[in-house]
């Protein structure tokens, strides 16, 4: 056996045969010309079309999360800036149609992997994309997760949403991973599943002879063998029943809320029995626009998402855009680190009147849909700033203001960044990356981006302490506030909300429930007390259980 380490981000521990997802088609050659330019520019078009068919097909048969991913990846294949740009190429540079496909998709991809965050993450889905409209143009099958005829291992490099949205758990045993991280689809959609995953695994893929392999999702090891392994799912604990409301066993309140970017996600956060919206990306309005959007238009995008809502918190984060995450009308220029340059909130000190109209939208949302709606600022680094940004807010009518902590600077002035707004909602994706000088999308540095890190833990308990003495709320918006675990690690830290993607609501709101806060606080003692983030973990267990 070959015994190899990565994240583990989802615990349990299962083995069985192995099933090895197929990698994407070879780079398409860029050569011969086509013979007929016109003629093979008029293939991507139709290519396209039916790797949409398709996935609207597979949508049908699927509900939830699985439905509206399946969706979302079939309105990228029809994007027709990308089909437009691919068709411009083959006419204008007689290049063959899978190239220009090949090229234009990457253009796309390496725009949203220059964004850092969430953006980032999208760019997987725009390469899944290219992939399957590439195959579709050379008539072969798109590559991704095979038919499974047995409960197996799941090995690949990487898994694109639209892969694993409507996975069978029943066939699953487990997911590994050569790349991605604590915050890639392939460590969501497992948490989701309830069934062990270990990413960033370095070499996995170039053991030869992978016949069969135990994963542990809590060490994040992973045993490989020429032999076949006997399928053993891991035991998995009976759903708990969770009442909707977010508390402790001794009634402590904890808001379970949802992270949205859409009106899908919103109502999905719905049907899962989220108490209302920790984080509401609103860039989603802004994507693809060759100038800035209306007002009337915003208010309309804005009220969709916020509808549904009414009666409950909802808290938006202002445009969080910039040289990282270029936007066509703010014209920013290169920067030559874009990650530490201008972005989110520092956009609007040289552009404030976007701001001033993002909010004015924001308001009139509001306004309309009954929702109790707070608006917070990404990427703030100071008090200054912060007491800037406030004092927008309140002028356009809006009565509560925060701001995002994922910069280190902000989490050590928490106290007094506290001071000037209302709230704060630790970014823990973005911190961590911050913290460790480690980019969140990088497989290689995965183990630096954990959010069980005990320097990162540290940080969280110097905010949580700051909100409870001033008795100002602090919520965690990252993806670190998905896992059950570590929700009531977040709680004994002084963390008043957990938000998430909807299918991890049920979940987080039922784990807290199992125990009182103090449980949760001597649970974080020894979580910050440990080593290493696997020493954290098993500390936290031993005291919970």
């Amino acid at each position: 056996m070959s015994r190899l380490t990565g994240v583990g981000v989802s615990s349990g521990r299962a083995s069985g045969p192995v099933a090895r997802v197929a990698d994407p088609l070879p780079e398409p050659s860029a050569t011969p010309a086509p013979t007929d330019p016109a003629a093979d520019a008029a293939r991507i078009r139709p290519a396209a079309e039916a790797v949409a068919e398709r996935l609207f097909e597979r949508a049908t048969r699927v509900e939830g999360d699985a439905k509206a991913v399946l969706e979302t990846t079939a309105a990228m294949a029809l994007d027709p800036a990308l089909t437009s740009q691919a068709e411009q190429l083959v006419t204008g540079r007689s290049m063959p149609a899978p190239r220009a496909v090949f090229e234009a998709a990457n253009g796309f991809a390496e725009a949203l992997s220059a964004a850092g965050g969430y953006m980032a993450e999208r760019a997987r889905d725009v390469q899944d994309v290219r992939d399957r409209i590439i195959a579709e143009l050379h008539g072969v099958t798109p590559p991704g997760v095979p038919e499974l005829a047995q409960p197996s291992v799941l090995l690949a490099r990487d898994l694109a949403p639209a892969d694993t949205a409507d996975l069978d758990p029943s066939l699953v045993l487990a997911l590994v991973t050569e790349e991605g991280g604590p915050t890639s689809h392939t460590a969501i959609l497992a948490r989701a599943l309830g069934i062990p995953a270990v990413v960033a695994v370095r070499g996995v893929l170039g053991v030869p002879g992978v016949a069969g392999a135990i994963v542990d999702g809590d060490s994040g090891e992973v045993e490989t063998s020429e032999e076949a392994v006997p399928a053993q799912a891991a035991e998995r604990a009976a759903a708990k029943e969770w009442n909707g409301v977010g508390e402790t066993a001794d009634g402590k309140p904890v808001k379970v809320i949802a992270n949205v970017g859409s009106g899908a996600d919103a109502r999905a956060a719905v049907a899962a029995g989220a108490q209302g919206v920790g984080l509401f990306r609103t860039e989603f309005c802004y994507l693809g626009a060759s100038e800035e959007p209306a007002v009337e238009t915003q208010r309309s995008a804005y009220h969709e998402v916020i509808a549904p809502f009414a009666g409950k918190p909802v808290i938006v984060r202002t445009l969080d855009a910039g040289a990282d995450k270029p936007l066509a009308f703010l014209d920013m220029g290169v920067e030559p680190n874009p990650a530490l340059g201008v972005r989110g909130l520092r956009v609007a000190f040289d552009r404030p009147d976007v701001l001033e109209r993002q909010l004015e939208a924001i308001a009139a949302a509001a306004a309309d849909s009954g929702a109790e709606v707070s608006v917070m600022a990404p990427m703030v680094a100071t008090v200054d700033e912060a007491a800037w940004f406030a004092a927008r807010v309140r002028a356009a009518g809006l009565a509560r203001a925060g701001v995002m902590i994922e910069i280190p600077a902000a989490a050590l002035s928490a106290a007094e960044i506290l001071g000037a707004v209302d709230f704060v909602s630790i970014g823990t994706n973005d911190l961590a990356q911050y913290v460790f000088a480690a980019d969140r999308q990088a497989g290689a540095l995965a183990e630096l981006n954990d959010p069980w890190q005990p320097a990162l833990l540290r940080l969280i308990a110097m905010i949580g302490r700051a909100g409870r003495e001033l008795d100002k709320p602090v919520g965690v918006c990252g993806e670190a506030a998905s896992d059950p675990l570590l929700a009531g690690v977040f709680a004994g830290l002084g963390v008043t909300s957990l938000s998430m993607a909807a299918a991890a609501v049920p979940a987080v709101g039922a784990a807290l429930a199992e125990h009182p806060l103090a449980a949760f606080e001597q649970a974080a003692e020894a979580a910050l007390a440990a080593a290493t983030p696997a020493r954290a973990r098993e500390a936290v267990r031993t005291v919970l259980a």
